[in-house]
This record gives structure tokens, sequence and C-alpha cells, in this order.
């Protein structure tokens, strides 16, 4: 009975090394296909024309199923694929492919008169950034605002640009411009002038029926003359009738 045991045993140890050869060397490889597949080629890095040439030659169909903006690559450059290269792949597998596309174009921002704080976060909204910014005086603009922008608001740029701006320092250290107080009452001229640094001079008076009297009609400096220092600025104001000046003056 032992001897017909271990016969027995034998026996069965011996059909299950076979069931199991036979399973790794056929019925597996035959299940899997092994030795029908072949290695990915790699297609990164070339034109979407060259690598659909290699890819066919090679048996594999393809899909583009992204893209990429992007200014670091040539349009229609492969940028990755699916499978990768070198993985070992059946015969016909589509391959997925990631082309570059050139970057989208964005509409840029009017900045001027902004500040900078503003124009920064204006063309962050839009992909864009600030280049270079210059300074310079400015007695039209606030400090801190843009005076000038290059490119121009409503021109088109790629995302990721920068744009050149200067950005104003305000009114220069001594500068005094006249202001224009022509067509001003006499009261509001000297206010303006006072308001701008400058003093009321002489008043010379010209008789005009058509104004109402002591409106300005001139002035001895023009309007927005820069000066470094401020001074006194005559005016020629309009009277219904000289005769009247003459009076105030005699009974003075």
């Amino acid at each position: 009975m032992i001897k017909k045991s271990a016969i027995y045993i034998g026996i069965f140890g011996g059909l299950s090394l076979i069931v199991l050869l036979l399973f790794d060397f056929v019925v597996m490889p035959g299940y899997v296909r092994m030795g029908e597949g072949r290695y990915m080629v790699n297609v990164k890095g070339k034109l979407i024309q060259q690598a659909q040439i290699v890819l066919d030659s090679e048996g594999y169909k393809y899909l583009i199923s992204d893209t990429l903006f992007s200014a670091a690559y040539n349009p229609g450059t492969i940028v990755d694929q699916y499978p990768t290269p070198n993985t070992r792949v059946k015969e016909g597998r589509t391959v997925r492919l990631k082309i570059a596309h050139p970057e989208k174009m964005v509409s840029i921002p009017d900045l001027i008169g902004r500040s900078i704080r503003s124009a920064e976060l204006a063309l962050s909204q839009n992909g864009l950034e600030i280049d270079t910014v210059y300074k310079e005086y400015n007695s039209d603009v606030p400090a801190g605002n843009v005076t000038w922008q290059y490119p121009k608001g409503g021109d088109l740029l790629n995302k990721g640009m920068g744009l050149h701006l200067t950005i104003s320092l305000g009114v220069p250290p001594n500068f005094h411009q006249v202001p224009n107080v022509f067509g001003l009452s006499k009261k509001k001229a000297v206010i303006d002038l006072e308001k701008a640094g400058f003093r009321l001079g002489k008043i010379f008076y010209r008789q005009n029926e058509d104004l109402i009297p002591y409106t300005v009609l001139n002035q001895s400096i023009a309007a927005e003359t820069v000066l470094e220092e401020p001074t006194t600025i005559d005016l020629t104001v309009s009277v219904l009738d000289m005769q009247d000046i003459f009076n105030q003056m005699i009974n003075k």
C-alpha cells in the first residue's frame, strides 16, 4: 500500500509539473500573444506630418488627443505621446499624441491713467505682464499712474508677453505752470492764479459791451508757460464804460 501511494503521489506530482509547464510556456504566451507585439517608436519632437509617416510605416494608428499652447515649440510639434516610447505594445495600437499650438493672442487693455497696481491686475487677468517700467515727471498725470504704454491698448499680443510702461513721477520740482484764466471772471482768475502759486500784478481795463463786466481778456504770461519761480501776472479785464473806471480812480 505504501508503495502504491508513493507511485500515485509521484504520478500526480509529475502531471502537475507538466500542467504548470504547459501553462507557462504554451497557454499564457498564447493568451497574451507574446511575440506578436513590438516596441513603441518615439515620435516626440517630430512635426505631425513626420510622425504620421513613422507611425503608418510601423503599422500604428494615431489620434491627436491634446494640445499645448506654447511658444517653446514649433507649431505642430509632438510634445508627448501615449503609449510612451520603447514600451511593448500590440500591432495596430492607436497612439495618442499631444501637439504644440501657437500661443493664443489676447487683446491688450488700455492702461493710460491707471495706477501701476491696477495695470498689473489688468494685465494678469489677460495673461500678460509688465516687461519694462520707465519713469518721468508729468504735471498732467498723478504720480504712480501710467502715462504711456507699448503696445497700445486694443492691439493683440501672445499670452505671457510683457508690455513697456511709463509711470508718472508727478509734478517736477521747481515747476510752476501758468494757468489759463482767459474768459474767467476777475475774482475766479485771481483764485486760480494764487492756487497755482502766482500773484496778481497790475489790472488793465478795456471797454467791451459784449462781455460781462470784469471778464479776463488777456494775461501777461501765456497759459501753460513753465517757470522755475512763481511771479506776478497782469490781467486785462472788460468793462462796459471806461468812464466808470476813471471815476473810481478819481474818488480814491
